[in-house]
């Protein structure tokens, strides 16, 4: 016996309407329905192969007045959701086109789990790269299990080549989309997370253009309870799934594509099944700036110990900004979907949140060349409780009065209070001091 809720209803409406594209060369063909018992079914045969991450209650808890829990995504082995669909996706393959192999072209999250879960299945696997991929990336594809060739200097290169020899040798070309079978996957997210935190009030997931994890999971939460909020997030400088939403197609602005921050979250909206559901079934999408999503990133690295990029970051993003006031005293999980942060990116993305966070600040000013007026500087910031971070002297340059030093000092303080009580007790000892703003 077959229960259709209203939620299945509205997931038959979605699908019915979209329009079938001939411009995919992999998975397209493969749309269809999308129900409750797909997700289920995607569960099933993938417990083996992927982790039932941890969901855990956050000490970011107090700090925002709700109730947080972690859906923690970047334990995968890859380090990414992304291995839910296409571990699922691979699976559902012929068994004849498992033994011709995949092939994929781009280096991103998507690529690496393919990489991983194709290999693991002894399915031959082949990834494309352009030569500007970090080398990281290629030797940690290479280590999944997969055949990595460098192509071209661009992406489109990469794609173009991938597609041709697919075409020659009989591999199946992949790319990430929004086919029933890849959306499933990534829908067993909203199953477990309704399994692991009784009672919830709202998720929050990463949008972007890649919102099939938004859609899959919006899908499987609004089927076990039409309560729940859904709700996603993207970024001010990319909306590309308002703007999708809004034209009532997906749009394409080029800008945007392969945006070294953002990753995935700044890709192009890849279907209109992952839209029309996204319509239907998500309450609300709001949009972050690239500021809170770095402080984000600040956050979990310090509280959870736990390094993100960006894509994994953005759902705490949007309380980071106070975007979502009516979840004050709810109970909320956010998925935190992608761990995988370059080291040298990581460096920059943390320096740059300490001085947006007010932790790290700095300022000059003029001192007499005089023993002494430099320790009585070193005095105040040791009773104002500010460490020293780094601090610099210049003579030769220096425009004002003769035998004077201007010193550059950068300090670590607490908070934003504790910078404005730095910043009033230097400007009454020495009013022309100037302040570095961030």
């Amino acid at each position: 016996m077959k229960i259709v809720s209203r939620n299945e209803e509205l997931l038959t409406d979605a699908v019915s309407r979209i329009p079938q594209s001939s411009s995919r060369t992999s998975l397209s063909s493969c749309n269809k329905l999308i129900r409750f018992e797909d997700i289920s079914a995607a569960a099933f045969k993938i417990q083996c192969g992927v982790q039932k991450t941890p969901c855990m209650y956050s000490r970011l808890s107090k700090q925002y007045g709700m109730d947080i829990y972690l859906k923690k995504e970047f334990l995968q082995y890859t380090g990414s959701v992304k291995e839910r669909g296409v571990l699922y996706l691979l699976t559902s393959l012929p068994q004849d086109q498992q033994r011709k192999g995949v092939i994929v072209a781009s280096d991103s999250n998507f690529s690496m789990a393919v990489a991983y879960h194709a290999s693991e299945l002894r399915i031959p696997v082949f990834v494309i790269m352009s030569t500007s991929t970090s080398p990281a990336r290629v030797k940690m594809c290479r280590e999944y299990g997969a055949m990595v060739i460098s192509y071209g200097t661009t992406a489109k290169d990469s794609q173009t080549h991938a597609r041709r020899l697919a075409q020659e040798n009989g591999y199946l070309y992949l790319e990430e989309e929004d086919s029933a079978v890849y959306l499933s996957g990534l829908g067993t997210v909203g199953l477990e997370l309704y399994e692991q935190v009784p009672k919830l009030d709202a998720v929050i997931f990463p949008a972007g253009g890649h919102c099939g994890l938004l859609a899959g999971s919006a899908a499987a939460l609004k089927h076990l309870n039409p309560h729940i909020s859904v709700i996603g997030v993207e970024s001010e400088n990319f909306p590309v799934l308002q703007q999708s939403l809004k034209a009532g197609h997906p749009t394409e602005d080029q800008a945007c594509s392969n945006h070294h921050f953002y990753g995935d979250v700044s890709g192009l909206c890849f279907g209109s099944n992952s839209l029309q559901l996204t319509g239907k079934l998500v309450d609300k999408v709001v949009a972050v700036r690239e500021e809170d999503v770095l402080v984000s990133m600040l956050r979990l690295l310090e509280y959870e110990r736990a390094t993100v990029d960006a894509e994994g970051a953005i759902g705490l993003a949007a309380l980071v900004a106070g975007k979502l006031p009516e979840l004050k005293g709810k109970r909320v999980a956010i998925v935190i979907c992608s761990g995988n942060v370059e080291l040298h990116l990581l460096q920059q993305c943390i320096a740059r949140a300490l001085t947006l966070d007010n932790r790290v600040c700095r300022f000059s000013l003029v001192l007499p060349d005089c023993p002494g007026d430099t320790s009585k500087l070193l005095e105040i910031l040791a009773r104002e409780e500010a460490r020293v971070l780094d601090i610099k002297q210049e003579r030769t340059f220096v425009t004002s009065e003769l035998f004077t030093v201007k010193v550059t000092c950068t300090v670590e303080t607490r908070d934003k209070i504790h910078a404005a009580q730095l910043r009033s007790a230097l400007l009454e000892r020495y009013p022309t001091a100037a302040w570095t703003e961030r």
